[in-house]
């Protein structure tokens, strides 16, 4: 996905994490931006990122169009870019990525846990979050209630909640007993849709936690609250979702 067109030399540092547009007009001001060994003293000055050779202050620049950050949301935390009351997944990176424009990719109940994919590549996120593309999520339920096969047989055609029918999905027992675990794979993403499936069929969600979107799935090293940059195989299979 990456462009192959020429940019600006301050567009391409100043998304790099450089600082705004004025603070990178002062580096190049004071003779510290060179391309491919050569001294640049035009803010407008066009590079391609992936061919030309940036450093910065003596340091290779090593450019990338877009961020994708994996992070195992914790319970508490809102699926937003900024909330008044809340800590949102943008809050617990630390300003680190302040100069990218990052969204989470759909939506995770607030008492709900697990991956969220984090990005400033709206193409990528349309792709994955568009209906018409069938893509799956899949996620480890615990509930308060026995689960059953007439259960897995509602969920594979459908179910009828308050405003739609659910496309079908996958319900897979794990443990069936006063406390159910399973894992529920679906490919919507509707307001707290899970838990109106489940209350549907007279059980209520005491744990919810997304293990997987489309092809990636959860890095369970990563402890509620972390996260990481994907790997570019990881990159790759989000791009063959």
């Amino acid at each position: 996905m990456n462009t192959q067109k020429p940019q600006r030399i301050d567009k391409i540092l100043s998304s790099s994490g450089y600082g705004s547009r004025k603070d990178v007009k002062k580096l190049i001001k004071a003779g510290q931006v060179f391309v491919n060994g050569n001294i640049v003293n035009d803010a407008g000055f066009q590079v391609n990122p992936f061919v030309d050779q940036i450093t910065v202050a003596g340091e290779e620049l090593i450019f990338h169009e877009h961020v994708y950050i994996m992070m195992n949301k914790p319970e508490g935390v809102v699926s937003s870019t900024r909330d008044n009351k809340d800590v949102t997944v943008i809050d617990l990176l630390d300003g680190e990525y302040s100069h990218r424009k990052l969204f989470p990719v759909g939506r995770l109940d607030k008492d709900a846990q697990g991956l969220i994919l984090l990005t400033d590549d709206g193409k990528l996120a349309h792709r994955l979050l568009s209906p018409k593309n069938h893509v799956e999520k899949t996620y480890y339920v615990e509930v308060d209630g026995k689960l059953d096969e007439a259960d897995t047989n509602a969920f594979a055609k459908g179910i009828q909640l308050e405003d739609f029918v659910t496309l079908p999905s996958k319900l897979h027992i794990l443990e069936s007993g006063n406390i159910s675990r399973c894992y529920v794979t679906i490919c919507e993403g509707k307001f707290h849709q899970i838990k109106r499936m489940m209350k549907a069929r007279g059980k209520n969600v005491i744990l919810l936690k997304r293990l997987s979107l489309g092809k990636l799935k959860l890095d369970e090293s990563l402890e509620p609250g972390r996260w990481r940059e994907l790997t570019e195989d990881e990159i790759n299979l989000l791009l063959e979702t």
